[in-house]
């Protein structure tokens, strides 16, 4: 029986002779079953060596000749239908969704809307619906980890529409999957905020967080990542219950007496709500923010309003949701020769009372 590397070098060696080989000719070639077959040419498209069309495969596409060229729609039609699939229609999500519609609106187009709860079966069964109403593209923010999320990824890189990815990347294991997307640099924004307390002589920096998103694993990255490029002492983070949910007032009070024993004098918090939430504990204990305690948050949606307000990373929502739009209208109109883009955001820093810093509400890029 020949080895798994042997049978994709055949594969590889059949595609470039015939330029589209179907799947059958492949397993009876090779003598092994179907299962087999699509497992290997699944191998080979995600390192990009090869293209997965119906019933076979072919050689990835590198362009095309001059006399095609050209051949796209050059403008939107009117009330061309654009689907999106978000996580939520909830937290973070609407301002993302309404510069999305925005943009959309103004090129004559219609936004059809669908949430799926961060579940890949659930994604791909409201991109089928959106796609039976006749969406001309997609924005789509899909599960993107795990068995489940890759298959999900590999399934919307072979839709026959342009697929536009918001606020996911593919991961390591699909290099070449060959789809556009506009992310945040969440990453650098939990960056600005320690760099920022660290300028104004914080050097032990808790980061605490409610949440369990994307947003949420890229900002613990980021805080990690520059505490230790920075030489700060420990490694202090928390994982608290929502703000208003039952139980919070003592898990906040817990958090701020680790944060007195372990000598933190500043936190970095995801999201507003429990950026505010500590304020209010800190203060049931006595504590003064900033005087005490330097607070930043991370979302900057109600950040403003806080009592001290808060200094906040403010993520460009409605900007990314409209870099999104005219990314996925851009490729509509030059499908093919359009290259594979990958836009990425800064977030940006408003300086509040909540940290300390002199002065009046200010930003940072």
């Amino acid at each position: 029986m020949r080895l798994a590397s042997e049978r994709q070098e055949l594969i590889l060696a059949a595609v470039r002779e015939r330029g589209t080989v179907p799947l059958a000719d492949l397993v009876t070639s090779l003598g092994v079953t179907a299962v087999t077959i699509r497992r290997d040419v699944t191998t080979l498209a995600d390192r990009g060596l090869v293209t997965r069309v119906h019933g076979g495969v072919t050689l990835p596409r590198r362009g095309q000749p001059p006399e095609q060229r050209g051949a796209g729609v050059s403008r939107l039609p009117g009330q061309a239908l654009v689907g999106m699939v978000v996580p939520t229609v909830e937290f973070y999500w609407p301002s993302i969704i309404q510069g999305a519609q925005s943009t959309i609106a103004a090129a004559g187009g219609r936004l059809a809307l669908r949430a799926s709860a961060y579940d890949a079966a659930e994604d791909r069964r409201q991109v089928t619906a959106l796609l039976d109403r006749g969406a001309r593209t997609l924005l789509i923010a899909p599960t993107n980890t795990g068995d489940a999320g890759l298959d999900l990824l590999r399934w919307l890189g072979g839709l026959s529409i342009p697929v536009l990815l918001v606020e996911r990347l593919p991961p390591p294991e699909l290099p070449t999957l060959p789809l556009d997307a506009a992310t945040t640099a969440h990453s650098l924004g939990a960056g600005l905020a320690v760099r920022h307390l660290v300028s104004l002589g914080h050097h032990r920096i808790a980061f605490v967080t409610a949440r369990f998103s994307p947003t949420t694993r890229a900002l613990r990255e980021g805080w990690r990542e520059t505490t230790a490029s920075l030489g700060l002492p420990g490694q202090d983070e928390f994982e608290v219950p929502a703000y208003g949910s039952p139980g919070w007032a003592d898990a906040y009070d817990a958090v701020l007496r680790r944060c007195r024993d372990a000598g933190v004098t500043a936190l970095f918090a995801h999201s507003d709500s429990e950026a505010i939430g500590l304020t209010e504990c800190a203060r049931d204990r006595g504590l003064t923010v900033p005087g005490d305690l330097a607070v930043v948050s991370y979302d900057d949606e109600v950040a403003a309003a806080a009592d001290p307000p808060l200094t906040a990373v403010r993520p460009p929502k409605n900007r990314l949701g409209a870099v999104a739009a005219e990314m996925a209208l851009a490729r509509m109109a030059d499908p093919a020769e359009r290259p594979v883009h990958r836009v990425q955001l800064w977030p940006t820093l408003v300086v509040r009372a909540s940290c300390g810093a002199p002065g009046t509400e200010r930003s940072e890029p």
